[in-house]
């Protein structure tokens, strides 16, 4: 009978014993699982051996890359194996002729952003965690900061090879710009968290490198006034690359995190914007945008000119949420509202802080309506935390439902969001959903109990 080492004959790839915390657990490690096996393949054909031994004896999947998820989706609650892809972390090709390139799961994000840009081309896609995997980019939709004008991971997914829960081994997309060809397979993988298939090689596109990028401080009064000014901003055809918003007091934990400051200590919140493209259309985005924000209650308009002042601003910035948790145990949240709506939301966020007495710390990307909030423990017991954690988090995801908007904007939902987002979500679309789930995996397998999934 065929045993997972007859598949992993390098012991150093199959871990059987003494499985080290990390690969059962996610970036937070507060919700842990427990795994019979992690394996490490090097292929697709592996990866295909591995599922079809899995599915053949009914073991349970969890896939995993970097293991930098937030919410749980890399978590094995069933016991089974771990499939950890960090192992494929190859680019196999670059096509400049097409824009496209073709690598393995397991690459960083950083590492394949600073490949292609050192060839002038570029990967829009820019998530806080820049030591995230391809592969896992791809399996929660990851957006970050410049979605406000690229758009967020899906946008750049030309095609897939995936192995299926049954160990078949399928290619989805391609390299063409256009394709009608049936459905659409590839994005019914992106974005599902692990729970459809394995991706074992990603078809990506790419665009020419921007000649310039530049950035602005633009500190306001309050969180109100400087929100609201977004909106003109974004309706004025500035063209920024990336609309952040930051609160003072959560910029001030920054500082401490970091070592460095912020300019205009006085101001009570933040928008960072950054422009890029021709050097000619950057500088005139910049004046426009100038007139836009003082006319909307800006206290300044700070352009950013020297690039390690720059890197400090956009280090703190993506430092947030490690800086909360330096001094307090925290629950992160991504959700997304409609743009005309952030306003009203943080407002409501501001009024339940001051209702419930647990402290939400608020920033987030203005510009496409991803308001990133940590819900902080304090000095809470477990039983009081737990409860009141639930309490908001109920209040918050009803809230933002209400206004038109939904659980998660780029982290995904896994385990830590599930409730409320089956709770939030119409009984026949997750009947839908699940219907997909058992069309490609009728047993199962792959990362189950998880997203959507009962």
């Amino acid at each position: 009978m065929t045993s997972i080492h007859d598949i992993i004959k390098d012991r150093e790839r199959c871990i059987t014993e003494n499985i080290d915390e990390k690969y059962q657990s996610d970036v937070l490690g507060r919700l842990k699982g427990c795994a019979d096996t992690v394996v490490f393949p090097v292929s697709t054909e592996e990866v295909s051996r591995i599922m079809k031994y899995a599915w053949e004896n009914e073991i349970p999947v969890t896939p995993r890359g970097a293991g930098t998820n937030l919410v749980g989706s890399t978590v094995p609650q069933r016991g089974g194996i771990v499939l950890d892809v960090s192992l494929m972390n190859h680019i196999l090709e670059l096509d400049e002729d097409t824009m496209t390139a073709v690598v393995e799961p397991g690459i960083f994000l950083e590492d394949f952003q600073k490949y292609v840009e050192e060839r002038g081309l570029f990967y829009p896609p820019d998530p806080g965690e820049k030591q995230s995997s391809i592969g896992g980019n791809i399996s929660t939709n990851a957006g970050g900061m410049r979605a406000v004008k690229y758009g967020v991971t899906r946008d750049y997914v030309r095609g897939l090879e995936l192995v299926l829960a049954n160990g078949d081994v399928i290619t989805v997309g391609s390299k063409n710009v256009k394709d009608a060809s049936g459905l659409s397979l590839k994005n019914l993988i992106v974005g599902s968290e692990g729970t459809l298939a394995v991706i074992t090689k990603c078809i990506l596109k790419l665009i020419p490198k921007p000649q310039t990028s530049l950035s602005v401080l633009v500190p306001y009064p309050d969180i109100k006034t400087g929100t609201s000014s977004v909106l003109a901003l974004l309706k004025g055809n500035v063209g920024p690359t990336a609309v952040e918003f930051v609160e003072r007091g959560v910029a001030k934990l920054g500082e401490d995190f970091t070592g460095t400051s912020f300019p205009c200590p006085e101001a009570g919140a933040y928008i960072i914007l950054t422009f890029d493209g021709e050097p000619e259309e950057v500088d005139l985005h910049i004046e426009k945008a100038r007139k836009l924000a003082l006319e909307n209650g800006a206290m300044e308009f700070i352009v950013l000119d020297d690039p390690e002042e720059s890197a400090r601003i956009w280090k703190m910035r993506g430092s947030l949420v490690k800086a909360v948790e330096a001094v307090s145990e925290q629950e992160p949240v991504d959700l997304v509202v409609p743009i005309s709506k952030v306003d009203a939301f943080i407002q409501f966020v501001g009024e339940q802080e001051k209702k419930s007495g647990m402290q939400l710390i608020r920033f987030g990307h203005a510009g496409d309506g991803n308001v990133h909030l940590c819900v902080v423990r304090g000095d809470r017991d477990d039983e009081t935390w737990e409860r009141e954690l639930h309490d908001n988090m109920v209040a918050l995801y009803h809230h933002a439902y209400v206004l038109g908007g939904l659980t998660s904007g780029e982290h995904g939902i896994g385990l830590s969001k599930r409730p409320y987002f089956l709770e939030e979500t119409p009984e026949l679309v997750l009947k839908t959903m699940r219907q997909v789930k058992f069309s490609l995996d009728e047993k199962g397998i792959l990362n189950n109990h998880k997203s959507y999934l009962a």
